[in-house]
Order: C-alpha cells, then structure tokens, then sequence
C-alpha cells in the first residue's frame, strides 16, 4: 500500500510547516489528489490515522479534495472529462487529445495549526 509512504511523507511536511511557522500542532491537513494520481482516498485516510500516531498531527484531521481528470482538444479547443478508466479521445471531434490538464495532482494545499 503506497498510500502509507504518501500520508508519512504529508505528516512529515505538515509537520516542518507548523514548525516554521512556531506551532506545536497541526490540526488539519488538505491535500488535493488527482483521479490519476493513483492514490485511494480512503486508503489515504486510513494510512494518515496511522503515520500520525505520536507526531504533532496525532489529532489532525485530513482533508481529501478530489480533482477530476480533464484534457485539452486542440483539433476544437475544447476541455473534456477523462472518466474512469481514462479515455483520451475528444467527444465533440473524436480525436485524440495530447494534452492532460488535470488529474494527476497530489499536492498539500493547507494546513491548519
């Protein structure tokens, strides 16, 4: 379960921030997880429980916002939604996209002390 390495390495980074900025604790963590990040929501959740157990997040709630996949058409300038499993042709001209706009995100966007 890669999910394990990911939430420890969030709390790690959750935790440098608090530090900086002179907190003691973390009480939330928001991270934003692309469809194609291949990373399960719920086994993220599960993995954080864990990884924060004796750290300053012990008690921090994490926050999982989902961001859907969408790509680019340049054949008709137009942003489509990938779905699941992905699929990469355009629905207006059905043509192949080259280009991915969103999906793959796995980023910390907030932490709250």
């Amino acid at each position: 379960m890669h999910e394990l390495s990911i939430a420890t390495a969030i709390v790690e980074q959750a935790g440098e921030i608090a530090r900086a900025d002179g907190a003691d604790g973390v009480s939330s963590v928001t991270v934003r997880v692309g469809e194609l990040a291949g990373v399960v929501p719920d086994a993220l959740h599960f993995a954080f429980e864990v990884a924060r157990d004796g750290t300053a997040l012990a008690s921090a709630r994490l926050v999982v916002e989902q961001v859907p996949a969408h790509a680019w058409c340049g054949e008709c300038a137009e942003e489509f939604a990938l779905g699941m499993p992905p699929f990469f042709w355009c629905p207006s001209c059905d043509r192949p996209s080259q280009e991915l706009r969103s999906g793959r995100e796995l980023e910390i966007t907030g932490v709250e002390t």
